[in-house]
C-alpha cells in the first residue's frame, strides 16, 4: 500500500484501524479468485471478461477522489469510508482477473524458461515501480499542493496508463481454455486441495501470509508517526528499496528455473525477518532512519522478488491446464484472508495500544519500546517459523536448499563431508544438481539443463 495512500487517508481521520482495513484488503479480497475459478469453467476465451473487468478496476477510485470536491458538505468519514469500499472493489476485481489473466499467460507461454520470463518481467516492473514512485514522491514535495489535491491528480493519471495498459493485450495471441471435466462449484473448487504437493504450498502460504501481516501493513505508519519521517522520504525509501527488486530479478529467474521454485522460496523467506528487525532497532530519528533502512529495504525488495517468482513459477508448473485458474486461486486466495483477518486484527491491536509504551533500560540508554514494536517483534518471530513450512513444500524436480546453494556459490564438486553439512546424501557432482525431493528421488530434474 502506497505511503501517499495512508497520508491521504489520514486526511480523511483514518486511525490504526481504517488503516489495518486497507492494509487487508488487497490480500482479504483475493477470495473473488474462487469465483473466478467458477466463472472460468463456462467461458471459452478469456480476453474479453478480463479486459472489462481491469479496465472498471482501474478507473474505479475515480467517483471517490473527486467526490468531497464536488460535494463538500458531506462529512468526512462519510467519504473516508466510502474510500474503503472504492479500495475493495478496486482490489476484488483485481483479484477477479488476476487468475484469468495468469492461467492465460500459462496456456501461452512455454513451459521451458518459464520463470526466466516473469524474471524478466519482473525486472521491468521493479524498474518502472521504482521510477513511478520517485515520480510521485517529486511531485508531492514540489507541487506545493494538499495532499488530497495531489493525490486526485495521481489517481488521474494512473487510471489513464492503467487502462492504456490493459488494451496493449488486445493483439496478443489467446489459446482456448481446457474445460474441467466436471463444472461444479465444489468439483472445481476440491482440485488443488487433493492434490497432495500442492496442499503443502497452500500451508505454508497461509502461515506466510499471517506472520507477514503482522507488521508490513504499518510499516509506512510506523515510519510516519513514530519516526517522524516526511512523506517524502517514505516515498522516496519505497522506491528505493524497488531497485534491489529490479537488481535480482532476472538472476532469480534464472535460479528458480535451474534449481526449483522451493529452493528460492526458503531461502527468501530465512531472511524475510531481516526487515523487522531492523524497524525495532532503528531510532526516532528521520534522517538517521532513512539512511539506515535503504539497503535493507533494498535487499528485502530484493527477497519479495524471489518469493513472488517462487510463487509464480510453483503454482503455473504444479497446475494442470483444465484446473489452473482454480489452482492460483487457491494458491493466493485462501492465504489472502488469512492475511485479511490478520491485518484487521493487528490494526485494532494497534489502536487498543495506542498509549500504550514500556521503557526500558540498556548500556545505550533509554528505550522505549510501543505498540508497533509489539507487532513487529510478533511478526520476526513467526517468520522465523515460517521457514521451516516453506522446507516442506513438496515439489517434485526441485532440488534441495542446500545443494542449490553450494552450486550457486561454485561448490558443485564438493566431498561428502560437506554435503553432510547441508542434510545431502553422498551423491556424484552432477547427481548434486539433478536430485529431486524425497519423495521423487531418481526422476531427473527437468529444469537442470
Amino acid at each position: 500500500m502506497s505511503p501517499a495512500t495512508i497520508e491521504y487517508a489520514r486526511t480523511l481521520g483514518a486511525t490504526g484501524v481504517h488503516i489495518g482495513i486497507l492494509a487487508a484488503l488487497p490480500t482479504g479480497m483475493l477470495f473473488t479468485q474462487f469465483l473466478t475459478a467458477w466463472v472460468a469453467t463456462y467461458l471459452t476465451y478469456r480476453r474479453r471478461v478480463w479486459m472489462t473487468v481491469s479496465i472498471i478496476q482501474r478507473t474505479i477510485y475515480l467517483p471517490v477522489a473527486f467526490g468531497p470536491w464536488l460535494f463538500p458538505g458531506i462529512p468526512e468519514i462519510v467519504w473516508l469510508w466510502a474510500f474503503l469500499l472504492a479500495a475493495a472493489s478496486n482490489y476484488g476485481l483485481l483479484h477477479f482477473g488476476s487468475p484469468l489473466w495468469l492461467s492465460w499467460m500459462g496456456d501461452y507461454l512455454p513451459q521451458k524458461g518459464l520463470n526466466r520470463f516473469w524474471g524478466a518481467r519482473q525486472l521491468w516492473m521493479q524498474w518502472t515501480a521504482a521510477g513511478t514512485l520517485a515520480l510521485c514522491a517529486v511531485v508531492l514535495l514540489k507541487c506545493g499542493l494538499p495532499i488530497r489535491v495531489a493525490f486526485t491528480g495521481l489517481l488521474c493519471f494512473a487510471s489513464l496508463a492503467g487502462v492504456a495498459d490493459i488494451l496493449c493485450f488486445i493483439k496478443v495471441h489467446e489459446p482456448p481454455i481446457t474445460c474441467p471435466p466436471s463444472t461444479r462449484m465444489r468439483d472445481v473448487c476440491a482440485a488443488p486441495f487433493q492434490d497432495r504437493n500442492f496442499r503443502t504450498f497452500i500451508f505454508y502460504s497461509c502461515f506466510w501470509h499471517f506472520a507477514a501481516m503482522l507488521g508490513a501493513p504499518f510499516i509506512s505508519l510506523y515510519l510516519l508517526t513514530y519516526v517522524g519521517m516526511e512523506l517524502f522520504q517514505v516515498l522516496m525509501l519505497w522506491s528505493l528499496s524497488w531497485i534491489g527488486g529490479a537488481l535480482v530479478s532476472h538472476w532469480v529467474g534464472s535460479f528458480a528455473d535451474t534449481y526449483g521454485n522451493r529452493p528460492l522460496l526458503v531461502l527468501c523467506t530465512a531472511f524475510k525477518s531481516v526487515n523487522m528487525l531492523a524497524l525495532l532497532m532503528v531510532p526516532p530519528d528521520p534522517s538517521v532512519a532513512f539512511w539506515l533502512l535503504i539497503p535493507v529495504l533494498m535487499v528485502d525488495a530484493m527477497l519479495n522478488a524471489g518469493i513472488e517468482n517462487a510463487n509464480k513459477g510453483f503454482m503455473l508448473l504444479n497446475s494442470p491446464a483444465e484446473h489452473r485458474t482454480v489452482f492460483i486461486a487457491a494458491g493466493t486466495a485462501l492465504a489472502g484472508m488469512v492475511g485479511c483477518v490478520t491485518a484487521i486484527s493487528a490494526g485494532s491491536a494497534l489502536t487498543v495500544m495506542e498509549d500504550w509504551n514500556w521503557s526500558v533500560d540498556s548500556p545505550w540508554g533509554s528505550v522505549l519500546i510501543n505498540n508497533f514494536h509489539v507487532l513487529f517483534g510478533f511478526s520476526f518471530l513467526m517468520r522465523l517459523v515460517a521457514v521451516e513450512l516453506a522446507r516442506w513444500v513438496r515439489e517434485p524436480g526441485a532440488i534441495r536448499t542446500g545443494a542449490a546453494l553450494l552450486a550457486v556459490c561454485g561448490l558443485r564438486g564438493v566431498d561428502a563431508p560437506i554435503l553432510r553439512m547441508v542434510r545431502e546424501p553422498k551423491l556424484a557432482p552432477r547427481e548434486v544438481l539433478l536430485t529431486n525431493d524425497d519423495s521423487t528421488v531418481g526422476e531427473p530434474n527437468r529444469r537442470a539443463a
